[in-house]
């Protein structure tokens, strides 16, 4: 699953990392970029990355999908939508046809259970290098709000846990963001090993736990007593 991540790269950094992708000529943001956040959970505001043919627009999104039958916010949010159920759950197809986005982040937290209690980890690519989880969007309750999709894990990362969220590979992108929905159905399956055999994954501070706490010192191995 993907159930926190951080995301410190914004403002024109971030606008950049966006106009770089494959097929992107234009970026928008019209309400501005996010302050930089390091321990983003479901509900809070996320960034939503959607093209429009070659102009890509970073908008605001609430993380955990509001279909257009919901009636409020209420019960447990939409936050991860499971690859293998995506284009057939009620509560998710309508979006996978037509309305896919990339959520960029720095990285992701997952936790190892050890069997004497779960240990935080972050990953990431390292070397300023972004990721870009696959997502969907909606607009139910007159609010943009969006979805990770996640998939089986695979070797590289079956010890931390046996989800993954869906990391597309550049190239993968614009096939996601602007295919059809076979096209988009051709990439629900596992990061490619190429991509996951890239990310570094080391333990941080146990104060992640706490949706409050949100500062870089969470990103260190030592933070709060650990170890």
């Amino acid at each position: 699953m993907c159930g926190r991540f951080v995301l410190f790269t914004t403002g024109e950094t971030l606008l950049e990392a966006v106009g770089g992708l494959p097929g992107v000529t234009e970026v928008h943001a019209p309400l501005g970029t996010p302050a930089p956040r390091y321990n983003l959970a479901p509900t809070q505001i996320v960034p939503a990355v959607r093209y429009d043919g070659a102009v890509a627009s970073v908008d605001p999104a609430r993380w955990g999908l509001l279909p257009h039958w919901k009636k409020d916010e209420s019960g447990p949010p939409l936050f991860n939508a499971r690859a293998e159920t995506v284009a057939t759950k009620p509560s998710f197809r309508d979006a996978f046809k037509r309305r896919r986005c990339v959520v960029p982040m720095d990285g992701y937290y997952e936790w190892q259970d050890t069997g004497k209690g779960r240990v935080p980890h972050f990953v990431a690519l390292g070397e300023g290098r972004m990721l870009w989880a696959a997502g969907l969007w909606a607009t139910g309750l007159d609010r943009l709000s969006a979805t990770i999709v996640t998939t089986d894990s695979l070797a590289p990362m079956e010890w931390l846990h046996d989800r993954l969220p869906r990391l597309l590979a550049e190239d993968e992108i614009e096939q996601w963001l602007t295919g059809t929905p076979e096209d988009a159905t051709e990439l629900l399956h596992p990061t490619p090993v190429e991509l996951l055999d890239q990310l570094t994954v080391r333990p941080v501070a146990k104060e992640v736990g706490n949706v409050r706490n949100d500062y870089p010192e969470l990103l260190d191995a030592g933070a709060g007593g650990l170890f």
